[in-house]
């Protein structure tokens, strides 16, 4: 081989040798070179600091964890109290959660120094047929005292196999009884259609959650349509606490009471601007309506809301809402886990954004009728007051 030859195979060899380091030290490239090959100076330096982390920290770490430590830190410099990152394990039970099953009598309670004071009964549960109601006091379990236990020790009396029986002793008015019930597997409805009397008008109330459930519409047309059968004469939407969820679920569920018009419009810097209508099929257009708001109703529960008080479709009763003007994505990403960013803001049919610009918290709704006294676990003064305008619309 002639010197020439062999010249250009070292050269050759030298600049392979040379390229496969630099591809592992991108670091040691000169800044000519790394600015033509290293397309993410930003990504190697984060790559290169994971490594040195998981070589020379002083114990073990994994690299998956680091990698989660530094997509959550990304997330946090956002400074967005809504964005979240998900790890693989929180993302896959978010999506595929284990159905929560508890064997009881299906009540609501909080604790008193005498027992458990009944704040909720499930409908159609084993106390609702037993007789016990809200504002009941549960004394005593088995012929157990409840007197100074905690809630977890005193609902854990009340818990047990499915099938079995338990005996509470219940206060109401003063007066003492036994109430026998069969526990069951008890699977709480996320949407709890009663009905009201006052002044001899029957009203249907909806008590709808939350929006953060896909088909929670269906939901709520079911107990629209069960609520019209029975022949009510006016509705009740009762969105307090309900935090939002799905702006499409509460598009369809505003469409409910609404034959047509805008429900929001929604806007981005990546996202191209979106109005959303009422879908032409209303269950209740008509109806006398009134919606329940406070403090605690948010995202999609103001879009409902607005848009209900912006067709002057509905009475809001109650407080503030929260005041949310901004909107969430859900992002998978390729380790299986996913962030939630926000990336846009919305606005009412009359053009308002709930927030006060960006992140801040804005007013809210205003209500039409304010009403502040919060419900207690004998009375709901701004579910009284909805009834009482209602009714007298009724008429």
């Amino acid at each position: 081989m002639k010197a020439s030859s062999m010249v250009k195979v070292l050269a050759a060899l030298a600049v392979l040798c040379a390229g496969i380091w630099w591809g592992g030290h991108p670091a040691q490239m000169p800044g000519f070179l790394r600015s033509v090959f290293v397309a993410n100076s930003g990504d190697t330096v984060l790559s290169e600091a994971l490594s040195d982390i998981q070589h020379d920290y002083f114990h073990p770490v994994s690299r998956t964890g680091l990698i989660n430590g530094s997509l959550a830190g990304a997330v946090a410099s956002l400074r967005d109290p809504y964005a979240t990152y998900d790890t693989p394990a929180v993302f896959h039970s978010f999506n595929n959660p284990t159905p929560q099953r508890v064997s009881g009598v299906g009540i609501d309670v909080s604790t008193t120094k005498q027992g458990l004071l009944v704040e909720d009964v499930i409908p159609g549960a084993p106390a609702a047929r037993g007789g016990i109601v809200a504002g009941d006091l549960i004394t005593a379990v088995d012929g157990r005292s409840l007197a100074g236990l905690s809630s977890d020790a005193a609902t854990k009396l009340i818990r047990g196999p499915a099938g079995s029986r338990v005996t509470l002793t219940v206060v109401r008015n003063g007066r003492r009884s036994q109430a026998m019930l069969r526990r069951e597997f008890i699977s709480e409805p996320l949407v709890i259609p009663t009905t009201s009397s006052y002044d001899g008008v029957e009203i249907g109330v909806i008590e709808l959650p939350t929006f953060d459930v896909e088909g929670i519409h269906v939901a709520v047309a079911a107990a629209l349509r069960s609520l019209l059968a029975r022949h009510v004469k006016a509705i009740v939407l009762d969105l307090r606490d309900n935090p939002g969820g799905l702006v499409t679920e509460a598009q369809l569920v505003a469409s409910m009471f609404i034959a047509h018009g805008r429900i929001v419009t929604t806007r981005g810097r990546s996202q191209p601007t979106v109005r959303l209508y009422a879908t032409g099929h209303p269950i209740a257009p008509t109806l006398p309506m009134a919606v329940l708001v406070n403090g605690g109703t948010a995202s999609a529960a103001e879009i409902v809301t607005g848009a209900l008080q912006d067709d002057h479709r509905a009475v809001v009763v109650g407080t503030h809402t929260y005041g949310k003007g901004v909107y969430q994505e859900i992002l998978p990403l390729s380790n299986g886990g996913s962030i939630g960013i926000t990336v846009g803001q919305y606005y009412l049919p009359d053009g308002q954004n709930l927030g006060a610009g960006g992140l801040r918290r804005g007013a809210g709704i205003k209500p039409n009728v304010v009403v502040s006294a919060a419900p207690t676990a004998t009375s709901d003064p701004q579910l009284q007051a909805a009834l009482r305008l209602l009714a007298a619309k009724a008429r």
